[in-house]
């Protein structure tokens, strides 16, 4: 009888997740145009909502 290798490796499906990522990573601040939306911004200098609709994108110095 050959026991599932992945269960007698030494590690536990936890610990090989310990490395992933949990959450994406957060922009620190929105532009001007998703922050009066209230959408993601990906936080570019000019960002993919602004540029799809071809409008100045802008954020305000904090």
């Amino acid at each position: 009888q050959q026991a599932n290798s992945s269960q007698h490796d030494g590690r536990s499906e936890s610990e090989e997740d310990y490395n992933t990522p949990r959450t994406p990573l957060r922009t620190k601040v929105a532009c001007q145009f998703c922050r009066a939306r209230k959408i993601k911004c990906d936080g570019r200098p000019i960002c993919a909502n602004c540029q799809r609709r071809g409008i100045a994108c802008n954020y305000v110095p904090v």
